[in-house]
């Protein structure tokens, strides 16, 4: 069922740097679900492939937490919107079973609450690590581009990820966008260039805050992310793309699922269905995603050095 958040949340939440990124777009993204097309003659075809656990619990059940655009979670704490919704939605269609999420806070204990069978899965946005696929299965279905927000009012002068050589950028501590900031100052070092600053904090809306209040000259969001907040605050900000000569798409995205309970194979198998189908080159085309997709999906990936 495709959820909508009241334009009366979005305005009560107007004063949140995080928030107002995660309204507008989103909503017109998800005003236009309906035109996705369905599993057609696939609905439903891999049921007979889910574990028989699964089958006898009727549904599939999601970690998440508030992570735009790929989630956004309404006020009552159970509503989502947002890119997954899609996503889950595509692959229940195949699968031929409900799909939900529950909200929780942080990835330690999205993965801790998988392995301890609370959770049948969680899609992210999270990278393949040794680690990880030593005890889940991982379903790569996207990579990882950064790219940096920087103020088009008073902001620096950057045209491009070269030019932030020297600078401070504003992340996420322990995210993806964190280790791509070192793969870039790390190139600027080879170019005998400075290197860019890594300002660490706890969340999108605090790196927002500290590019604005002049703690950071940049903030460095993932791809999807940067472009959900400039479309939802015109003539604020402007982007630069970090390339792959300077690290970009190092990182293999991956739905995760505890190896025991067996369902990461299947997974495996309607994300085939809808690579094959296009259903997938839809759900990136909508959510502006083509720069980071991939031509097929990877069961446990090689995790990139």
């Amino acid at each position: 069922m495709r959820l909508t958040r009241s334009k009366t949340f979005c305005a009560a939440v107007a004063l949140s740097a995080l928030a107002l990124a995660g309204c507008t777009s989103i909503d017109q993204k998800t005003a236009d679900t309906e035109k996705l097309s369905g599993p057609g003659a696939n609905a439903g075809v891999l049921y007979d492939q889910l574990p028989q656990a699964i089958k006898d619990k009727g549904e599939i059940v999601f970690a998440g937490d508030s992570h735009p655009p790929y989630r956004t979670v309404g006020p009552d704490g159970k509503t989502v919107t947002g890119m997954d919704p899609d996503v889950q939605q595509a692959l229940s269609g195949v699968l031929g079973i409900p799909v939900r999420t529950e909200i929780t806070s942080g990835l330690p204990a999205m993965l801790s609450g998988m392995l301890a069978g609370r959770y049948d899965a969680f899609n992210g946005p999270v990278k393949a690590t040794p680690d990880r696929l030593a005890q889940f299965d991982g379903v790569q279905w996207l990579t990882s581009r950064t790219s940096y927000l920087i103020p088009m009012n008073g902001g620096i002068d950057a045209e491009n990820a070269d030019a932030l050589c020297g600078t401070r950028s504003a992340g996420v501590v322990g995210s993806i966008t964190e280790e791509q900031v070192h793969k870039l100052s790390d190139w600027c070092a080879a170019k005998g260039q400075p290197g860019v600053e890594f300002v660490g904090l706890a969340d999108t809306n605090a790196t927002l805050l500290a590019v604005q209040s002049g703690r950071a000259d940049s903030a460095a969001l993932t791809q999807s992310g940067a472009i959900d907040t400039a479309a939802a605050q015109p003539n604020t900000w402007r982007t630069v793309a970090q390339t792959e000569e300077q690290g970009a798409l190092a990182d293999q995205l991956v739905l995760l699922t505890p190896k025991t309970n067996e369902l990461g194979p299947v997974f495996y198998e309607a994300f085939k269905l809808l690579f094959e189908t296009g259903q997938y080159q839809e759900l990136v085309k909508k959510w502006q995603l083509e720069d980071i997709a991939i031509p097929a999906p990877v069961l446990n990936p090689t995790p990139a050095a």
